[in-house]
């Protein structure tokens, strides 16, 4: 087509994962073209799929994106809804990358021209490559290919993006407002502007300490931002720009990218082992012992208090994660899919590439820098990383009479169950040996 019959059609930019305006290379390619329309789609297929925390943070950031842009929302399958509303015009993406957007985005792609221009990661997923031409299996060997290769620097913000409004979905807005009234609990702040006032102020003050802070759950030592990178209400690109490449601040984004890399290669391991060492691996399905996890009553104090704060805020520090997790695939001998479903059903970060592998890096049946014969002691990971007891008392209020490290061990003071904590649910040792066993039978 030459090029001045292409800039006489207007076009469409569909966001999905990139709910911001800044940084945003499909919007630009859009803008490019001409007037363009902007549309979001609320597709039933993730909508019922998710918890209401999680339609909450995603409603709230579609509107605060609603409020800078003329933005069009429409309800339904995209397979539908997006060539009804393109109308036979290109329709501009960010790249989607996990196995279900990928599939959406195949079948939408033989029904309008779909263009797809960067992702949602500094590196697309694939694109990092050892030197056989395969992907990296060992996260360290994956960050130091990441970094050599590099990534563009951020993308220039459009000052008066051309966006035509469009007619809106009354049922969509609708969805979307609900949801956001509907809200369990108070949200974070919505929208890009508060995104980057999150990272400046953490950028300003915790960045200096973050190799330290960031492992101790009762401070704010953590940046905070991963339920807005997991929307894409800002790029990690953007937050390269401003931080050494080796940082361990990097080093945690890399983290991101090495998950999201893992899932492209394997889409299966989605849902399913990523290495089938295992496969024969006995599991249990205790139902009240599972219940008891997920409402933060296992009388293990440190589980306890990150399941609750997972429940009231739809967050939980990643170290706690690990202890959680660890503590119903380890203690309890439940197959690690229970606890993922569990935590994406909550997390308003909740992104299934990080998530379940990070899971199956504490199940051992991921990728191999965490063997299964690594087990987490829930007591002395308390002790270690919250040492003063500050964290459980916080989000267990049975036990905010206990001073200092008490609080991690109730059952060594005579008032330590004198309001009602529940008394361990296992004895970890024992379950500890009973894990061994079972994966040397496994391996066997």
């Amino acid at each position: 087509m030459p090029t001045s019959d292409r800039d006489a059609r207007s076009s469409l930019v569909w966001f999905r994962r990139d709910l911001r305006v800044r940084d945003n290379p499909a919007l630009l390619a859009a803008l490019e073209e001409g007037t363009t329309t902007a549309l979001f789609v609320v597709d039933p297929a993730l909508w019922a799929g998710s918890g209401p925390a999680r339609r909450a943070w995603l409603a709230a950031n579609v509107l605060a994106l609603a409020e800078r842009i003329p933005l069009t929302i429409h309800h339904g399958d995209p397979r539908e809804v997006v060539p009804r509303v393109a109308a036979g015009r290109r329709v501009h993406v960010a790249a989607e990358t996990t196995p279900y957007g990928r599939r959406r985005d195949e079948a939408v792609g033989r029904e309008v021209e779909l263009v797809a221009t960067g992702s949602p990661y500094a590196v697309g997923p694939g694109l990092v490559r050892n030197g056989s031409g395969g992907p990296y299996q060992v996260f360290s060997a994956f960050a130091r290919a990441w970094r050599e290769h590099g990534w563009p620097e951020p993308a220039p913000t459009p000052r008066s993006p051309a966006i035509e409004p469009g007619q809106s979905d009354p049922r969509a807005l609708g969805l979307l407002e609900d949801a956001v009234a509907g809200a369990p609990f108070d949200l974070p702040p919505a929208g890009e502007d508060a995104a980057w006032r999150r990272w400046r102020a953490f950028r300003d003050a915790g960045l200096h300490d973050y190799d330290v802070a960031r492992d101790r759950p009762h401070h704010d030592g953590t940046s905070r931002l991963s339920p807005y990178l997991h929307l894409g209400v800002l790029h990690p690109r953007s937050l390269l720009a401003e931080v050494a490449h080796t940082s361990t601040y990097a080093t945690e984004l890399a983290w991101r990218e090495f998950y999201a890399d893992v899932l492209w290669h394997a889409p299966g391991s989605a849902w399913a082992d990523l290495r089938p060492a295992l496969a024969g691996m006995r599991y249990d399905d205790p139902e009240d012992a599972v219940e008891a996890w997920r409402t933060g009553t296992t009388g293990y104090p440190v589980v306890d208090a990150g399941m609750r704060q997972l429940l009231h805020t739809g967050w939980m520090h990643n170290r706690v994660r690990m202890i959680t997790a660890s503590f119903l695939t380890k203690d309890l001998h439940v197959w690690w899919p229970v606890g993922a479903r569990h935590f994406l059903d909550l997390l308003i970060d909740g992104d299934v590439a990080s998530n379940n592998h990070g899971w199956q890096w504490v199940a051992g049946t991921g990728t191999d820098a965490s063997p299964y014969f690594r087990v987490f002691n829930p007591v002395t990971q308390g002790l270690k990383f919250d040492p003063d007891g500050d964290y459980v008392r916080r989000w267990v209020p049975e036990l905010a009479h206990l001073p200092g490290r008490v609080a991690h061990e109730p059952w060594r003071s005579d008032v330590g169950h004198e309001h009602d904590y529940p008394v361990r649910i296992v004895d970890h040792a024992e379950e500890r040996r009973e894990a061994l066993e079972r994966y040397q039978a496994a391996r066997r």
